[in-house]
């Protein structure tokens, strides 16, 4: 049986390193750096401190994040964690990036958000995410 497999990037906390990493990408294929071929807002936004890509193509800045192949499984469990079911949730959207090692250009899935469904922004807009001292982690969050 073959398996689909999927691009996904990835720019805040599902990166390798970052506290969202082992619970989405967890034995997933690192594919590289690579950047959005198009400018987006990325900001800290929301009462959790998370980074959040506003999905208005052309504002902002082309935007770092690392590419992953990913099967179809991985893919249902990164919309669970971007919670897409959820009426304030992210978006997952097909947007061209290319590869930072060779120039490659490539579609891949990532998480974006609305604007209208950002309560509150906490930063500039960013070209690269890098962890933010107020970002509380799922397991630390207090329901609502």
């Amino acid at each position: 049986m073959i398996r689909p497999m999927h691009s996904v990037f990835v720019y805040g906390t599902l990166k390798r390193g970052f506290p969202n990493h082992e619970a989405g990408m967890n034995g997933q294929r690192f594919l590289g750096r690579a950047r959005t071929c198009d400018a987006f807002p990325l900001v800290v936004a929301g009462s959790w401190y998370s980074p959040t890509l506003i999905f208005e193509p052309g504002v902002g800045r082309c935007v770092f994040g690392e590419a992953f192949e990913v099967g179809d499984p991985a893919l249902a469990g990164l919309d669970v964690i971007e919670g897409t079911h959820l009426p304030l949730g992210y978006d997952r959207v097909r947007i061209p990036i290319e590869s930072v090692d060779d120039g490659v250009v490539f579609d891949a899935w990532t998480y974006v958000k609305n604007r209208a469904r950002i309560a509150e922004i906490h930063s500039e807009m960013l070209a690269e995410y890098h962890l933010d001292s107020r970002y509380v982690p799922p397991l630390a969050r207090m329901p609502n």
